[in-house]
């Protein structure tokens, strides 16, 4: 199982490496932008997939989540939000696409967090 989410989670962080945002969109653009490059990928996604009461994901691909923050969100309101999604059994990794990086660890609830900043993928640092 955790070859397939690592495989999984390879494939989406490939997909969304593609992700060209302005430097300052709104968040349902970088929504729009996720869902294209998962399109284009080719991968199966949910859009606002419910977990569970007042527990909605932005996006599932698989049994993997992603969840997309504007700017530079507080590390330790994300770091809880990200572990009572990663409580459901419907999840077995998340990834957190972000305008600009914050701290998290790599694992939460024993499961694999990574985090995609879209101003690293432009290779300079933006406003």
């Amino acid at each position: 199982m955790k070859e397939a989410v690592s495989r999984d989670m390879a494939a989406i962080a490939a997909a969304l490496a593609a992700i060209r945002m302005p430097a300052q969109p709104e968040e349902y653009d970088i929504h729009a932008a996720v869902a294209a490059a998962l399109d284009a990928a080719g991968l199966v996604y949910e859009h606002e997939y419910r977990l569970g009461p007042r527990r909605r994901i932005d996006f599932r691909v698989s049994r993997v989540g992603i969840e997309v923050k504007k700017g530079r969100p507080a590390s330790s309101a994300l770091r809880a939000q990200l572990q009572k999604y990663l409580e459901s059994d419907a999840l077995d990794a998340v990834i957190v696409v972000t305008q600009r990086a914050t701290r998290l660890p790599s694992t939460l609830c024993g499961k694999p967090v990574a985090l995609l900043s879209l101003n690293r993928l432009w290779g300079v640092a933006l406003p």
